[in-house]
Parts: structure tokens; sequence; C-alpha cells
């Protein structure tokens, strides 16, 4: 199985490195070998995920940092949410870009080779059994996907391309704090439940710790927009082609959750810091980019950068959760990363499918469009009610977990408030979804299709390399919702694996 572990990293980097061959290539050639390259990444991956397997070092750059990989519950998820969202994205790029070699943008290899690349760096971030390796991966991530938002090399883009790195590497920085002290108060670095922090060593120094370590949850946050580290989300959705925007938003935005997940539970440990200021800090700001986040995006008039201002809303919920250190948060969590990150992808290749047909960025530009392209807004309305929480969509489960946990965790004020604010949101969440399907549907009296009668391939919506990732993203908001019984079960084995 540590060949396949490897073989997971190493795959994508690899074909990511040859991406530029493949131009020389005939174009239905060229799909067949990056449609085999994804789908035998998700085949390993699920290979995996019923696979127990022995930590892997890769290599050491001193005998305590060492980098090396390992399957855990955890580790799981999130392999699970790269390989599939990468498929989908990966599926519906090879329609998108076809129109995507325009004068000034890179030639469509670029894409692919970064595409594939940040793969290879997500899964080994997943991968990862302690936390150099994973802060290791981590700035790879940043490195290696940041080229997808400056695709077009527009001035828009470049700007953007360099907020996300900026803020990225700030976070980053920040998280590296935490982890230089980690050291000195740790005896090993890898994961452990409970933490590996020891309490010997940190006693008379809990303070400056604890300092230290908000700073850290801080900056892992910047890649997941926790606020104030989130302004590169609505700078880079907007510009980047759509699937990179997907992927982004839907998974490398999950690598900030992943990062808190193993420094609080696995590095630091909930005990030092349940009942602190630095939880109640936290729970805080998680609910301030819940609610922040949501009323900008029902302001907002650009509907890929107000599904960008959703991600920054949407993910805090996932953060928000596992900030309450309990069962039920924790588990609520968990199911909103997986939940949100269906949904997300669902969501932005649809916004794809829109302006790759019509060339419409705008919501006021979208009313009747659900006339013009059917399945495609019939899966983004699916998306938007798992999203908004409506059963029996799967958004709707998550959202009941996060609910419960926060009413049992007994913390003063944020036990409340904090189900308050989730409903909130939820209402602002149908504000700025719901009406651009009910909008799209039903255009009222008078409106007229302005490419009525004229031929196209708006008739067949991208035909199914564009709806086939749209449908089934789709189906599994709802499908997921449904089977939470039994997804039940396997987010229990990875709670009890964290507490």
């Amino acid at each position: 199985m540590n060949g396949i572990m490897l073989t997971v990293i190493l795959l994508p980097v690899l074909a990511g490195i040859l991406a530029g061959a493949a131009d020389r290539m005939q174009r239905k050639m060229k799909e067949i070998l990056l449609l085999a390259v994804l789908l035998l990444e998700a085949v390993l991956v699920t290979i995996l995920l019923f696979s127990k397997t022995p930590e892997m070092v890769l290599f050491r750059m001193t005998e305590k940092l060492v980098v090396s990989i390992r399957v855990d519950p955890v580790s799981r998820l999130f392999m699970a949410i790269g390989a599939y969202g990468y498929l989908f994205a990966g599926v519906f790029a090879f329609r998108y870009l076809d129109r995507s070699e325009e004068e000034g943008t890179f030639p469509e290899h670029v894409f692919w080779r970064f595409f594939l690349l940040s793969q290879g760096a997500l899964m080994g971030m997943d991968l990862s059994s302690n936390l150099i390796s994973m802060y290791f991966f981590y700035e790879m991530i940043t490195l290696l996907s940041m080229p997808l938002v400056l695709y077009e090399r527009t001035r828009e883009s470049i700007s953007a391309a360099l907020r996300y790195l900026f803020y990225s590497v700030a976070g980053a920085f920040l998280a590296l704090l935490t982890i230089f002290f980690l050291y000195r108060y740790s005896p090993e670095m890898t994961f452990t439940k409970g933490g590996s922090l020891d309490a010997a060593m940190a006693a008379g120094h809990e303070t400056a710790l604890r300092v230290v370590f908000f700073l850290g949850f801080l900056g892992f946050g910047a890649k997941a927009g926790l606020y104030p580290l989130h302004g590169w989300l609505p700078a880079a959705h907007p510009v980047a082609p759509a699937p990179a925007s997907a992927i982004l938003s839907g998974v490398i935005a999950k690598a900030g959750v992943l990062a808190t997940i193993r420094l609080l539970y696995f590095s630091i440990g909930p005990a030092f810091l349940s009942g602190t200021w630095v939880q109640t800090a936290l729970l805080s700001i998680a609910i301030l980019t819940v609610f922040m986040g949501s009323m900008m995006a029902y302001r907002e008039k650009i509907l890929k950068k107000r599904l960008a201002y959703s991600t920054v809303s949407q993910i805090s919920y996932a953060l928000f959760g596992l900030y309450l250190m309990n069962a039920g948060g924790i588990t609520g969590g968990l199911m909103q990363v997986l939940f949100h990150a269906a949904a997300k992808c669902c969501l932005f290749l649809s916004a794809g499918s829109i302006i790759y047909h019509t060339g419409y960025r705008n919501v006021d530009e979208l009313t009747g469009i659900g006339k013009r392209l059917p399945k495609t807004m019939a899966a983004f309305t699916f998306a938007g009610l798992s999203l908004i929480g409506i059963p029996p969509f799967a958004g709707f489960i998550s959202k009941w977990y996060l609910a419960a946990g926060s009413l049992e965790s007994g913390i003063p004020f944020i036990s409340w408030f904090g189900p308050a604010v989730l409903l909130i949101s939820a209402l602002l969440t149908a504000g700025y979804l719901l009406p651009v399907s009910i909008k799209g549907f039903f255009p009222g009296e008078g409106w007229k299709d302005p490419e009525e009668g004229a031929e196209g391939s708006r008739r067949d919506e991208g035909g199914v390399r564009m709806l086939a990732p749209l449908i089934l993203l789709a189906a599994a908001t709802l499908l997921l919702g449904m089977c939470s019984g039994v997804l039940k079960t396997f987010f229990s084995g990875m709670v009890s694996s964290m507490i």
C-alpha cells in the first residue's frame, strides 16, 4: 500500500510535468490521456480509503524534521474530496478550455500542468503524517495553484494571483511561527490523537503559547477564507477559469480546514485550548466570517464573486464546528467540508457553463437563463438548495449537527448565538441563490429569448463533458443528504480518531 500512497502523489506530478508534450497530440487523444490520469488517481484514492498503511518516510531534513506520509481517517475524507473534485473539474475543463486560448492567455497545457501539479501537492498534504510534511506540501499547493488564477494574464488576474499568493504566504508564515514553538515544546512532530504538546515542557509558558497558537490558526485560516485573511477569495474567483475556481473553492480552500484539524486535534491538543480565550476568540471570528461572507454575497452582483463570498461564509461553518471541540460540532464541521465541496464545485462549474455559452457574468443578466440552459440551471438549483440547508439535501444535515453541537457546548453566549447566526446566514444564502434560479426559470411575462431560433452549441449545453460533472455533483448533494445515516458511521470513526 505504500506504493499506492506514493503513486497518488507522483502520478499527477509526473503527468503535470509532461503536460506540454500533450499539445502535439490530437485533441481527442490528449483528452483521453488526461481523463485516464484523473480516473486512475480517483481509483487509487478509493483503494486507500479502505486500506491501512504504515508510515512511509519520503526524506529527512534533520533527525527530527522528517517528511513522511500515511493514511488515517481524516486523510481519507480530504483525499476523496481532492480526487473526485479534480476529476469533475478536469472533465468539465475539456470543453470549457476550447475557447480559452485567446490572445494574451497562457497555452492550454499550462493550465493542465499546474492543475495536475497542484493535485499532487494536495494529495501530499492530505497524506502528511506530521506538521513538517504538512507545511511543506501546504506551501507547494499555494505556489502551484497560483498560476491557475493568472491564466488569462489580464491586469485583474495578475493582481488577483498576487493577492492570493501574498495572503497565503503571510498566513503560512504565521503558522510557521506556531510550528517553531511546537518543535520546542513537543517531543515529536508526528500527528497524535490528543496532541503531541508536552504539558510538562509547556508548564509556565501557557499564556505565550496560546497567543502563538492563536496566530497559527489565523494563518492556516487564510487558505479557508477566515476573516481577516479572506480577501483573496473574492479577488481570485471572478478572474480564474471556472474549473480553477471550482477546485480553489471546493477543494484547495479545504486545505486550511485540514491544517486546522491537524494543528488543533493532532498537534496542540484540544485540552490545552478548550475553555480558554483562544477558543472563544476563534469561535467569534468564525461566526463573524459566516455572517460577513453571507452579507457580502447577498449584495454582490457578479455571479462568480457572489459564489466566492459564499465560500468565505460556508467554510467558516466547518471551522466553527471544529472550534467547538465536541463530538457534535466536529461531526457537523467534517460533514460541511464534504457537502460544501460537492455543492460549490457544482455551482462554480454551472457559472462557468453560463459564461461559456452566453458570456453573462452578472446576476442581473441571468433572467430567463433556465430556458436556455435548463440542465445547467437545474444543477445550479440543486447545489443551491444544499448550500442553503433545505432537507433532504446534504447541507441540512451538516448544519443540523453544527447547531446541535453549539447548543451542547454550554459556552456562554456563543452556544445559542452561534446557531442564531447560522440561521440568519442560511436565510441570506437563500436570498442570494434562489432568486437566480427563480428568475432563471420564471422570467415573467414579456420576456423573450435574445437568441431564440439561433443555432449553436448552447443547445447541447456543452455536451456530456460539461453536463456529466454538473449532473453527478448535483445528484451527490441530494444523495449524500439522503444517505446521511450511512455516512454517520464513517464520520463517527473520524471523530473518535480526533477526540
